[in-house]
């Protein structure tokens, strides 16, 4: 059952390929944004992964996060997902990553429950 309070968290470290750098985000090598929403997202999708119907699955809509500080290479970075929120099929969740030094970044992120092969049906 979806309900508040379900959590998870993802853990990855920061190597060349998640940099700024690498993925073009900026051309600093540190752990770089995008890198930061994915681990954030898939902490979300851990969170509820769980509790969904068997054909059932999240797709992420909405992402507002602000990175606050960098994370160099080999730091270890670990995501927090906490759901806030169900209405409906729409799930929102409070999400944070973290690094030997503390917060490096957090928001807002929303992800839908949606139906795996209807969903694949929409794809051209």
């Amino acid at each position: 059952m979806l309900e508040k309070g379900l959590s998870a968290q993802s853990v990855a470290t920061v190597c060349d390929a998640n940099t700024a750098a690498a993925m073009g985000s900026g051309d600093l090598p540190v752990f770089a944004t995008p890198a930061m929403v994915a681990l954030m997202e898939h902490a979300a999708m851990k969170a509820v992964a769980a509790e969904l119907e068997e054909d059932a699955t999240t797709v992420g809509a909405e992402m507002n996060v602000t990175h606050i500080k960098p994370s160099g290479l080999g730091a270890e970075i670990t995501a927090t997902a906490v759901l806030t929120a169900v209405e409906g099929r729409k799930l929102t969740f409070n999400v944070g990553a973290r690094d030997a030094e503390g917060m490096i970044g957090e928001g807002v992120h929303v992800r839908f429950v949606v139906d795996r092969t209807r969903f694949m049906a929409k794809v051209k």
